[in-house]
C-alpha cells in the first residue's frame, strides 16, 4: 500500500470542489456582452410594441 499524503489529498478535494463550483457559476451566470446586449434590445422592443397596443381610456 502506497502512503498519502493528507495534506496533498485535501489540497486536491479542494480544487476539484472549487473548478466544480466555478464550471456552475458558468452555466448560471456566463452571458457575453453581446448576449445580454440582444436580450435588452428584445426587451425593450417588446415593451414598446406592448404600450402601442394599449388603448387609452379618456
Amino acid at each position: 500500500m502506497k502512503p498519502v499524503n493528507l495534506n496533498q489529498a485535501r489540497k486536491a478535494r479542494a480544487r476539484s470542489e472549487a473548478k466544480a463550483k466555478a464550471d456552475e457559476n458558468a452555466i448560471r451566470f456566463g452571458r457575453t456582452k453581446a448576449e445580454r446586449v440582444l436580450d435588452a434590445a428584445k426587451a425593450k422592443q417588446a415593451s414598446d410594441r406592448l404600450s402601442q397596443l394599449k388603448f387609452e381610456d379618456e
